[in-house]
């Protein structure tokens, strides 16, 4: 990497570099078309998913014994779209009883129902179903580089996004590379520091108190990290470079292995979206043909239906999502690991 001196700002870490850029005053999840505006996820692909979470639920709910209150939490909520869906799929006695939190930095949404209360952390002493859709995505982290000397060190960025070489990686930092993604001595190979999202996701499930914690995110494992890492960013539906001064969405995909390790004193197992929905009744099938002479509108409905869902499951699409479960008081709602 060239050790510019062009661009303007200060040099930072990317991690407080994107923690201003999308969360500071003006910060890009700031903004008042929330995510919704920049990127397409499940959740707005197709209510779908939110009747697919709903019985994700209601599965928790009879684990749990159907407590006279069953929680469901949507972390990093944006406008709170998961969560509004989720409550209008669930059966009317679970609806009843269930206590729905969103979560997020943003301020609460015009027109969100009610009973939706809105928080900026999760509640403590959860019973249910915390779901975190594309959150841990959006967890600042540092950018590691390998140098001429096969060393690998911090990149530092401006706000204009341009970029150079800090100092040599140290302390937890070096030891979470050494367990989780090890840097071999080649100049230029990358790396994302995930030590943040696995502080972050321990303490989620550190809230649940009975029930199942769930993050869903564009995510790789121990066995496929990616050379040069995957640091990116989104603006108005389009992906782009990623540049730290709060117009874009900045994101890197998420090393839920090491998530699920951080949360090691629950049972975890990692799936790929398409499996995980097709357990909870996605199938993206075809409805048969004849349904289109004795019901045409069925049919058509049907159809709309089943492309939804091949899009919610499609490879090298959202069903390419890696799905975190890691149940505390109870056994995993979609089976053990295989």
């Amino acid at each position: 990497m060239a050790d510019t001196t062009t661009g303007s700002g200060e040099w930072r870490g990317w991690r407080a570099a994107t923690e201003a850029a999308l969360y500071g005053t003006d910060g890009f999840y700031r903004r008042p078309e929330g995510p919704a505006g920049h990127f397409r996820t499940s959740v707005h692909a197709s209510s779908l998913f939110a009747g697919a979470v709903a019985r994700l639920l209601c599965r928790v709910d009879e684990a749990l014994g159907r407590p006279a209150s069953l929680d469901f939490i949507d972390m990093a909520a944006g406008r709170g779209e998961l969560v509004t869906g989720v409550l209008a799929a669930l059966p009317a006695e679970v609806a009843a009883r269930t206590r729905a939190y969103a979560v997020d930095i943003a301020v609460r949404p015009e027109g969100l129902p009610h009973r939706i209360e809105w928080l900026r952390e999760p509640p403590p002493g959860i019973t249910g179903l915390l779901f975190a859709n594309e959150w841990l995505d959006n967890v600042p982290v540092e950018v590691a580089e390998v140098d001429s000397a096969g060393v690998p060190r911090l990149v530092l960025v401006r706000a204009d996004g341009t970029e150079r070489l800090g100092e040599p990686v140290s302390g937890a930092e070096a030891d979470w590379l050494a367990r989780w993604w090890p840097l071999p001595p080649e100049e230029g190979l990358r790396a994302e520091v995930g030590l943040p999202r696995d502080t972050a996701w321990a303490a989620a499930v550190a809230c649940v108190a009975r029930g199942l914690a769930v993050a869903v995110d564009y995510a790789h494992t121990a066995d496929g990290r990616p050379p040069f890492g995957t640091l990116t960013a989104f603006r108005e539906g389009r992906e782009t470079s990623p540049v730290p001064d709060g117009s874009c969405d900045i994101t890197a995909h998420v090393a839920l292995d090491a998530c699920a390790a951080a949360g090691a004193a629950h049972a975890a197992r990692l799936l790929p979206q398409r499996d995980a929905l097709r357990a909870l009744g996605i199938t993206g099938a075809r409805p048969p043909l004849a349904l289109a002479s004795t019901d045409p509108s069925a049919y058509v409905r049907a159809l709309a239906s089943a492309g939804e869902a091949a899009e919610l499951t499609a490879p090298g699409g959202l069903g390419d999502f890696g799905w975190l479960l890691q149940s505390v008081g109870i056994p995993n709602p979609l089976g053990p690991s295989d």
